[in-house]
């Protein structure tokens, strides 16, 4: 099962060196870095209004735990966004190249 997991990040640069560091170790095939994203919420009682950096995790069921235990190391925030769903759908050599690349030991 492909699953695409959302976490956002305060730039580009925190995105790209989680991502690198993820590619590297398997747990995910791809991370799609989309700069650009505003992210308003209530947080320790305060409104926030923060440019951040969405980016699009590709990997396999199985790697889910390794990845999201990896991902709150790797992350700069206290509580980071990290939200997985289900592909309704994916082209078979897409999703035998995602389960190919994302490998968990």
């Amino acid at each position: 099962m492909v699953l695409l997991v959302f976490c956002s990040f305060p730039d580009e640069a925190a995105a790209a060196a989680a991502t690198t560091i993820l590619v590297e170790e398997r747990l995910v095939a791809c991370g799609t870095i989309l700069p650009g994203a505003r992210s308003i919420y209530v947080w320790d009682e305060k409104m926030e209004d923060l440019a951040e950096v969405m980016v699009i995790f590709k990997t396999m069921g199985p790697a889910y735990a390794p990845l999201e235990k990896r991902l709150r190391k790797l992350h700069p925030y206290k509580n980071p966004e990290i939200v997985a769903i289900e592909a309704g759908a994916a082209s078979w050599p897409y999703a035998a190249w995602v389960a190919a690349a994302t490998q968990v030991s």
